[in-house]
Parts: C-alpha cells; sequence; structure tokens
C-alpha cells in the first residue's frame, strides 16, 4: 500500500493529511481558502489519488503561510507515499485543454527540487486565493517531494481556467509520474543507483 499520513504543526498552521497514490480520486479537503481546495480537490480527482487536507491557518494574517505550508505538506505526503521509489516510471507531463486555455505540466521526481512556473494570471485573487501564492504552494511542494516541476500556460482568457488547467495537468502529471513500470519492477529509475 502506497500511502502517507503527515501532521505538520507550526506557529501559524496546523495541518493534517493523508494520501493513497493508488486511489479512486477520493477527496476531502479543506483550507479555509475555498479556491484552493477546489484546485487540491480536482488534482486528486483527475489524478486518481485519495486525498484528505484538512489545514488551519493564520488567516488573518495572511494567505501565504497557508499555501505555502498546504504545498509542503502535499509534497511530504507523496514522498513518504513513494518510499524508496523503485519501480516507478520517475517522470511525467501532460499537456491540457480548459475550454480557451492549454497548460502544459512536466515533472521529475528524481530527488532534486527545482520549479519553473508561469501562469499568465494577471489578477491578484481568483475566487478567494490571492494567485501569486500559487507558485509558493508549488515551491513549498517541489522542495519536500524531491521533484522537478515545470508548469507553464501556453495562453487562455479566463484566469480562473488558467489555474484550473494547471492544477488538472499537474495531477495527470504526477499520476503518470508515480506510475510503477512492470518493467523496472525493484529498480530504481536511474543510472546512478540513488535516488
Amino acid at each position: 500500500m502506497r500511502t502517507a499520513a503527515i501532521e505538520r504543526i507550526t506557529k501559524e498552521t496546523q495541518i493534517r493529511g493523508t494520501l493513497k497514490l493508488d486511489g479512486r480520486g477520493r477527496y476531502e479537503v479543506s483550507t479555509g481558502i475555498r479556491f484552493l481546495d477546489h484546485m487540491l480537490e480536482l488534482f486528486a480527482r483527475h489524478g486518481g489519488f485519495d486525498l484528505n487536507l484538512k489545514a488551519t491557518g493564520d488567516l488573518e494574517v495572511d494567505q501565504h503561510h497557508t499555501v505555502e505550508d498546504a504545498g509542503i505538506v502535499l509534497g511530504q505526503l507523496f514522498a513518504q507515499a513513494l518510499g524508496d521509489r523503485k519501480g516507478i516510471n520517475r517522470a511525467g507531463y501532460f499537456v491540457m485543454p480548459m475550454d480557451e486555455t492549454l497548460a502544459v505540466v512536466a515533472v521529475d521526481l528524481g530527488g532534486r527540487p527545482a520549479l519553473v512556473y508561469k501562469d499568465l494570471v494577471r489578477v491578484r485573487y481568483v475566487g478567494d486565493l490571492q494567485t501569486e501564492l500559487v507558485e509558493d504552494f508549488f515551491g513549498g511542494f517541489v522542495a519536500h517531494a524531491g521533484a522537478n516541476l515545470h508548469a507553464k500556460v501556453l495562453y487562455g482568457r479566463s484566469n480562473h481556467h488558467k489555474l484550473e488547467a494547471v492544477f488538472k495537468c499537474f495531477a495527470r502529471a504526477m499520476s503518470c509520474a508515480c506510475s510503477r513500470d512492470a518493467r523496472l519492477k525493484g529498480r530504481l529509475p536511474s543510472t546512478k543507483g540513488l535516488l
């Protein structure tokens, strides 16, 4: 069973999460930021992951701590659930149309964190989410998952669609990268012998 459970408590946030990689897209998410909940819910559904994430943060100060820490916990959940990463595809990508918007995400679970993020969002908020913090969410994720993540919106009109396309792409790319390859069973997806 490729599962994980994390509890992260700081003076700014309290987050509890569970993840099942080989799930059915079930979710229960509550961060206090409804649009972020929506993005994590569709991430779970489109990736086929079972995700429970409950976050309480100092939203009276700002959304930053809650959003970034949610990304940190999601990264920790994936790192724990993947274990030694033997037998996985390691890398995945997806191109997602969302009506008039097109996004691409590529991910490599090779152990080194790196993020390139371009969403073309030009408004301060989408729903109740402060949009500049989405990059901080992914920064927290890559640092704690040990992942390279490149996410780019190629074009689009609706800012809602731009973010939704990115999270759907992220889900599908992660699903591919986490999937097992029978030819690699028991082997690291690396010529170094170490991830």
